[in-house]
């Protein structure tokens, strides 16, 4: 089970890479951008935040709903990247400039976030709560890290 796990892992991880190298941009203005990002990032937060609703008590377990929140996540890690477009920085957003100006690390953040959505998404369909919430809270980290450099208080 440990192998195949582990190579589920890694086709998860080859499947995120391409997906970010591999974007869209259908975006008229950067209005439409700003709002197709925050909607995604809306959706993470929703499903997220009832994974840890589930984790800290505060809602019964559920491993079904729990694995499907996961799923989700990971599902919807791959979106906003693509609402990233220049001259998206300005307008109604909380997005520093300093995405756009230190992007290949913005990108490097993104691709840690979806790759650790992914083992989040596994460690859920296995259903180990201790590897569940560690890939949780690795999940948690690569947010707030995104969140600290690049996104306004």
């Amino acid at each position: 089970m440990r192998k195949s796990l582990k190579m589920s892992l890694i086709a998860l991880a080859a499947t995120a890479t391409i997906t970010t190298g591999v974007q869209a941009n259908n975006f008229d203005d950067a209005d439409d951008a700003i709002h197709y990002r925050q909607s995604a990032f809306g959706m993470i937060a929703y499903n997220f935040g009832d994974m840890g609703a589930m984790l800290k008590g505060k809602k019964d377990y559920d491993a079904n709903v729990f694995a499907m929140r996961a799923t989700n996540v990971a599902a919807l890690s791959k979106l906003p990247l693509e609402g990233f477009i220049s001259g998206s920085d300005k307008g109604e957003t909380e997005a520093l400039a300093k995405i756009w100006s230190d992007k290949t690390d913005f990108d490097a953040k993104m691709k840690t976030f979806q790759e650790n959505a992914a083992v989040l998404a596994l460690a859920a369909e296995k259903g180990d709560k201790k590897e569940i919430k560690k890939a949780f809270m690795n999940t948690g980290k690569s947010c707030k890290g995104c969140h600290d450099a690049y996104k306004k208080d």
